[in-house]
């Protein structure tokens, strides 16, 4: 059965990071930050982050914005913390957007890791993003580092 991964930065060393990636036997980074080029991001903004990965650890990278929030709903999370009315905008929007070819590259990549800033996927979209992937696949299952 095919795995797709799911990791946080925020909290980790590198050295944390790349190893959670290395034992799980990840190949490709799936980013689907909304702001991937934020001063906030740390060691993981591009495009640095890319070439690090690519260059220093022998990972892909790829920003797949479709399966990111937009900047209206990130910001009202951040203000009210109602993850309930985020999940379920957050899917409607998926529903809108209907990522069908993103999905089907995300899937035909080898052992594939979404990320995003959260530590924890319980309330982090990128949960979201693989329980989509699941259901638009049926036979993957979703581990989070």
């Amino acid at each position: 059965m095919p795995v797709v991964y799911t990791i946080g930065f925020t909290k980790k060393s590198l050295e944390q990071f790349i190893g959670s990636l290395r034992a799980a036997g990840v190949v490709w980074i799936i980013d689907v930050r909304l702001r991937n080029t934020s001063q906030l991001a740390g060691w993981s903004k591009y495009p640095d982050f890319a070439y690090l990965l690519r260059e220093g650890f022998g990972l892909d990278y790829e920003h797949q914005p479709e399966f990111a929030p937009t900047d209206e709903l990130l910001d009202r999370y951040k203000k009210d913390k109602d993850w309930q009315n985020y999940e379920r905008d957050f899917n409607r929007l998926l529903e809108v957007r209907n990522p069908i070819d993103a999905a089907r590259s995300i899937l035909s990549k080898p052992a594939a890791c979404l990320l995003c800033t959260e530590p924890t996927a319980d309330k982090c979209h990128r949960r979201l993003v693989a329980d989509y992937l699941a259901s638009f696949a049926g036979d993957v299952a979703v581990k989070h580092l």
